[in-house]
C-alpha cells in the first residue's frame, strides 16, 4: 500500500459516482459526528484533532486519534429529532489504525393518516448507519484509510438498506501547521428501496480541503470545497421566482462559491479551542426556503484535558429550528 495507490484511487473512483449526483437517499450521511467539525461549518476533512470521530468523512484522519479511544455525540435536530453515535478507535503499532462507529437518526412519532386525512395512528421513522474504518501512515506526513459503511432505514412497515466506502488521503506538516485533503465520501448504492423498483442515490461526495495555523497567532484557518463532481444548476434549491423574465438558473459565481466551506479555530491554550465556521451551500438553501436567521453560520468549543475531551457546537441545518451538538471523549 502505498501514495501512488490512493492517488489512483482518488483519480478513477469520481468518474464511478456521476451518475449519482442527483437525487439522493440516506442523506443523514452528510451529517457531521463531531461537534468540533460541526462548528467549522459541518464539513471538513482536514482537521487534525486526536477525537474518535475524526475520520468519520475522511478516515485517512484516523491516524492521528489515539489508541483505545472512545467518544459519544449527540445532536438536537429539526421537529424533535435526534441525532447520536458512538466510536471507538484502536492502534496496531506505528502505522495502522481500526476504528468502528455508529450513528443513529431518531425522528420520532409521526401521524398515520389515509388519502381522506384521518389519523389512524403513529408510526416511528429511524436510520442507522454503523462503519468500519482503516488508516495507514505511509509516510511521515502522508496517510491514507477507507471506510465501509451499512445503512438502514426504517420508515413504518418500510425498510431501506445500503452499502458504502469512503476513501481519504491527508497530508499533515506537523511543524507548518498545514493539513491538506481528499476525500471521497459515500460510494456505494441501495441494496434494498421502500418500493421495488424505487431506488435512489447515495449522496455522494468528492471534497478538497487545507487547514493552516498561524507561526504568530494562536488562529488556524480551514478551507473545504465540497461535491467537487456537481455543477449543474439542477442540483440546487431555487427561490421561488416572482419575475418571470428572469431565468430559474443558478449563476457560474454562486455555483462555485456554494461549494465552500470556511472555518476558523482560535486556540488560546494547548487545552481549549473557539470555532467559527460559514457553510455557503447551508446558508443559499435555507435563505432560499425563507430562512435568513444565522443562515449558513456555526461556532463551538471544546477543551482536551489530559485524557478526557468535550465539545459542544451550535448550527442551523433545517428553517424550522437550531442545533445543538456535543461530544465527549476518552482515551484510555
Amino acid at each position: 500500500m502505498n501514495i501512488k495507490i490512493f492517488s489512483l484511487l482518488l483519480a478513477v473512483l469520481p468518474a464511478t459516482a456521476l451518475a449519482q449526483e442527483y437525487a439522493s437517499a440516506f442523506n443523514t450521511l452528510r451529517l457531521p459526528a463531531s461537534s468540533h467539525a460541526a462548528a467549522l461549518g459541518g464539513q471538513n476533512v482536514t482537521l487534525i484533532e486526536d477525537e474518535p470521530t475524526a475520520g468519520w468523512y475522511n478516515p485517512a484522519l484516523y491516524a492521528n486519534v489515539s489508541d483505545l479511544s472512545a467518544g459519544l455525540d449527540f445532536m438536537t435536530y429539526a421537529a424533535g429529532s435526534t441525532w447520536m453515535g458512538a466510536h471507538f478507535v484502536k492502534a496496531f503499532g506505528e502505522r495502522h489504525t481500526m476504528a468502528v462507529g455508529a450513528q443513529y437518526m431518531n425522528y420520532g412519532k409521526m401521524d398515520e393518516t389515509d388519502e381522506a386525512g384521518n389519523t389512524l395512528g403513529q408510526f416511528s421513522a429511524k436510520d442507522i448507519v454503523i462503519g468500519a474504518g482503516y488508516s495507514y501512515l505511509l509516510s511521515d506526513r502522508w496517510t491514507g484509510g477507507a471506510n465501509l459503511k451499512m445503512m438502514v432505514s426504517n420508515l413504518a412497515d418500510y425498510t431501506a438498506l445500503a452499502a458504502a466506502i469512503d476513501v481519504g488521503v491527508n497530508y499533515y506538516d506537523d511543524e507548518n501547521d498545514l493539513s491538506v485533503s481528499a476525500s471521497l465520501q459515500n460510494i456505494g448504492t441501495q441494496l434494498k428501496a421502500y418500493h421495488d423498483g424505487q431506488r435512489t442515490h447515495l449522496p455522494f461526495t468528492l471534497a478538497l480541503g487545507f487547514s493552516k495555523g498561524m507561526a504568530h497567532l494562536p488562529v488556524r484557518f480551514h478551507v473545504t470545497m465540497t461535491d467537487v463532481t456537481r455543477w449543474k444548476s439542477s442540483y440546487y434549491v431555487l427561490p421561488e421566482n416572482k419575475d418571470k423574465d428572469k431565468s430559474d438558473k443558478v449563476g457560474f459565481g454562486k455555483k462555485a462559491l456554494n461549494h465552500f466551506v470556511l472555518g476558523l479555530d482560535i486556540l488560546p491554550t494547548d487545552y481549549l479551542y473557539l470555532s467559527v465556521g460559514y457553510n455557503f451551500r447551508r446558508a443559499y438553501e435555507l435563505k432560499a426556503s425563507g430562512s435568513s436567521h444565522l443562515a449558513g453560520l456555526s461556532a463551538g468549543a471544546g477543551v482536551n484535558v489530559k485524557h478526557f475531551k468535550f465539545g459542544v457546537s451550535y448550527a442551523k441545518y433545517h428553517q424550522a429550528s437550531n442545533s445543538i451538538m456535543a461530544n465527549v471523549g476518552y482515551a484510555f
